[in-house]
Formats: structure tokens, sequence, C-alpha cells
């Protein structure tokens, strides 16, 4: 079986589909290429003294870990140099970070969540790297976060990398998702899936049980149905996942079907959900839209959201379509 690399599989798309040009090319070859080093970072661990906490916290008032500092600062450094940027946003930094002036601008505009699951880095368990990309607006000269609020129908392209027992990246640029599997002894990400769907009907959940006591009513409606199992009103058995990092639960649906909900809760009514719109939510709606599925924040289209801020938070349904919409339903009625 012939080997097809990203790169190959970049400019094929291009030839065929014309909706890669050769600066959106270089650019997700370079974040590939960051991906990759964070994933040495992470084999490390011990051995590379990167385990535990880094002593600081983030903006949203997170404790980094020190793996959060260094994906973070991979990332930046290995994207502000190459020409292909305006400007990029992390969710680890309060605002966006401009591209030195010293080095040519392109037309994109990259955000990136550097390590989603921060609370498996000591255990051993996957955790991952979340991105988007944005066209930066015409005329724009000096980028600023208002530049960076575009709905995700905007995205040109998003895609996630995980760090478990194979690395692997996710990719789409509004032609279906395709997974690369990161060949260690050759250094190369190899297309190993195409077309990744996944099924409209499924028997598993994802969902943080421990803050079912502060849950609105139709989540709580919507688990109670799934927990009743083959007796209850849904007629059928349903398995529970949580592996408490986004992407290694989005990865799992991905490959099998499922539906993964972060809802907002009781807990504090000025944060309407914990996951970040521009830097999750959307990335990971992108894709799972492009596989066949559904991403709601309960109400609408997440992709539709239009974004306020940027580290805007919202609830998250996304996975298995009929799931998804009857989950989304619930909050309607």
């Amino acid at each position: 079986m012939k080997r097809v690399s990203l790169t190959q599989y970049l400019v094929e798309e291009q030839r065929q589909h014309q909706t890669i040009n050769a600066e959106l090319r270089l650019l997700i070859e370079v974040v590939a290429r960051a991906c990759k080093r964070i994933s040495y970072s992470v084999s490390k661990g011990a051995l590379g003294e990167v385990l535990g906490s880094a002593d600081t916290e983030n903006i949203q008032g997170e404790v980094q870990k020190k793996l959060d500092v260094i994906s973070n600062e991979i990332l930046l450094e290995a994207n502000e140099w190459g020409g292909h940027l305006a400007a990029m946003a992390s969710e680890e930094m309060e605002t966006i970070r401009q591209i030195p002036s010293r080095y040519p601008k392109g037309e994109f505009l990259l955000l990136f969540d550097p390590l989603d699951g921060s609370s498996n880095i000591d255990v051993n368990v996957s955790i991952g790297t979340i991105f988007s990309v944005l066209k930066a607006p015409e005329g724009m000269d000096s980028p600023t976060e208002q530049d960076f609020l575009q709905p995700g129908t905007s995205q040109v392209a998003a895609g996630y990398a995980v760090y478990g027992p194979q690395t692997m990246l996710v990719l789409t640029t509004g032609n279906g998702v395709h997974c690369f599997t990161l060949d260690r002894e050759q250094g190369s990400w190899v297309l190993t899936q195409s077309d990744m769907q996944i099924p409209p009907a499924t028997k598993e959940f994802a969902i943080n049980m421990s803050n079912q006591r502060h849950w609105h009513s139709p989540v709580q409606r919507y688990v109670d149905e799934l927990l009743a199992g083959s007796t209850g009103p849904r007629g059928k058995d349903f398995n529970m996942r949580w592996i408490a990092s986004m992407v290694a639960d989005v990865h799992r649906i991905l490959t099998r079907g499922g539906v993964f909900m972060y809802p907002a809760d009781r807990r504090d009514p000025s944060q309407p959900g914990k996951l970040r719109l521009m830097y999750e939510a959307n990335p990971m709606a992108m894709i799972v839209e492009q596989a066949g599925g559904a991403a709601t924040d309960g109400k609408g289209r997440i992709l539709d959201i239009p974004p306020t801020k940027l580290h805007q938070r919202v609830p998250v349904f996304l996975g298995s379509k009929e799931e998804v919409e009857v989950v989304t339903g619930y909050h309607a009625g």
C-alpha cells in the first residue's frame, strides 16, 4: 500500500479542490511539526523533567503544568517567523500574540489550545493539541482581538493532535476529516484514515457525572434516560466513557460514535459553560460536522455563534447526530 504523507495530501487536496493555497499548506505543516515536537516532550515524561506544576496560572485562572507552558512556547516559536500568519491567540494567554516586526506577515489567524486535558499529564493518559485557522479580514493592518471574533463557519481549517499510544493528527480543511499517524522512525505524518464518519446512532455518552447535582433539568432528564437503559424510554443500554481530555473523548467519538457533553450548570451563572468557543468548541464542531455529526450549545449550532470575546465559554453537545438532536430538543422544550 502506498504511503501518503501530510505534504502530499495537502498538495493533492489543492489540485483537486483548490481550497489550500501555498500559505495555508505551509501553516498546517508548521503546526503539524510543532505537534510533533510536543509529542516528543510528552513521551519523555519524567525523563525529560516536564511533569508537574509550573507554579503559574493562565488567563483562565487555572494552574499551569510544565507541559502547558512548554507546548504553548513550541507553537508560538514555530509559527511566528514563517510569514503565513498575521497573528496568533492561545488559550493560555490573555490577549493575542502579534508577529514580531522583523518577520513578514501572512493572511491567516491561528488559535490554539496547546495542551488539552492537562489533568491527565501526570498520570500518563492521552492529551492533545487543538487548533483553528481563520482568514484575516480584508484590509487589516495591525491585528486586534476583534479580528479574531469570527463565527466558526469562517474557519478555513481545524484539527487536533492526540498524544496517546500513537500520536495522531486529525485535520479538516472543509473537505472531510482525515487522520495522520506519526511514524516516529521516519519522523513523518502518514495518512492512515480518510473521510472519517461518525455513526449517526450510538450507545455511548461522555459527561462528567461528578457535576450531576449542578446540571439544569434538560441535561438531567437526558442522562437519566440514558442510565435507565433498555427498560427506560430510550429502549437500549448505554455505556459511559469519560477521559477528561476533550481531544481523547472526541477522537473516540470520531472513531466509533458517541455523544460528548460539557453543559452549563448552576455553579456560576456568569459562565454559560466551561469550554472555550474559539479554542475548543469551534474547531471540534467543524471536525465533527465534517464527519457527519452535529455540534450544538443546547440551543443552536455552535459554528453559528457570534463570538463576543476571545476567551468566551459555551456549553457543548457534540457527536452522533441522533443523540445531539435529542438532548438539544430537550433544551428547546
